[in-house]
Formats: C-alpha cells, structure tokens, sequence
C-alpha cells in the first residue's frame, strides 16, 4: 500500500499585492465614502486616492475599482464579504 499526498494546488493569487475590487450600486451621494469607510475596518490605510469611479450612461448606477493592497486570502475574503453584506452594494467582484 502506498501513501498518497493530497494535492495542493499553487495559490493563484500571490500575497501581498494590490488587488482591484470592482464594486457597484445605486447612484447615491455617500456611497463612495460608505464603501471606503468599509474596506478601512480591513486595511486601515486603504484612501479615496486608490479608487476610480464610474458613473453608468443613464447615471442610476455608480461603480468604483477600489484598489486594496492586500496581505492574505482571509483577508480578501473579509473585504468581500463585508461589501457583499452592505446594504448599499448591488455587487462586488
């Protein structure tokens, strides 16, 4: 009998690095601020200077690339979660 090692499958993302988080919802005045507010709970250092903002044609949707400098997996995986959570947020990708 022989002993078989579980496969581990390479990490695709290494850590730490920048990582985009596209994030989209309502047009609404404050939800640029609420989402950066947000990601801060996370990375304390994360700024309104590493986000890009993109209004949709007819101007009822807002989305924001919010670049996060990330150290972990878990850590993303927080990020995402809180966004997916927030009441504001339609989608976060």
């Amino acid at each position: 009998m022989t002993n078989i090692e579980p496969h581990t499958a390479p990490p695709l993302i290494d850590f730490p690095c920048d990582f985009s988080i596209k994030v989209m919802g309502e047009t609404q005045e404050t939800f640029s601020a609420t989402i950066i507010a947000v990601i801060q709970t996370i990375v304390p250092t994360f700024s309104a200077e590493q986000v890009e903002m993109r209004a949709s044609s007819a101007g009822k949707y807002i989305s924001l690339t919010c670049t996060v400098h990330v150290i972990s997996q878990a850590q993303l995986d927080d990020i995402y979660r809180l966004l997916s959570a927030h009441p504001l947020v339609k989608f976060a990708l």
